[in-house]
């Protein structure tokens, strides 16, 4: 599967992109949401890891974007980040995120919503 990580911090992109690379997965990088925004159009991911405090662009802006464009709605996001309030939760999935995880990540719970997205099946 193909998996666009959006995070601008290098620690945490790299510890991301490791594991899900040794999950068998490729994966593209993007370290703010004007990048992520471009990836995601130009090589049309399986699913997006997407941090919603990224530069440039946040991610709730990022995420409405590829939710309200035709040729990118289809693509899974799911929102990973230390914004813990509820009111963060809802304003994720308002603009757009299919799932909320928040950091530090538990693996294990990503890697569930991960196979539940890309299957189809609703799951936040």
């Amino acid at each position: 599967m193909r998996i666009l990580i959006a995070e601008d911090d290098a620690m945490n992109r790299d510890m991301i992109a490791r594991r899900m690379r040794w999950e068998g997965h490729t994966i593209s990088l993007a370290i703010d949401g004007a990048e992520a925004l471009h990836l995601a159009r130009t090589e049309m991911p399986d699913l997006i890891l997407l941090d919603m405090g990224l530069p440039k662009q946040n991610g709730w802006d990022v995420a409405r974007q590829l939710k309200s464009d035709e040729a990118t709605r289809h693509i899974p996001i799911i929102a990973l980040t230390a914004y813990a309030l509820p009111e963060d939760r809802v304003r994720g999935l308002a603009s757009g995120c299919d799932a909320y995880e928040l950091k530090p990540i538990d693996f294990e719970r990503l890697l569930l919503r991960i196979r539940a997205l890309t299957a189809g099946d609703a799951l936040v």
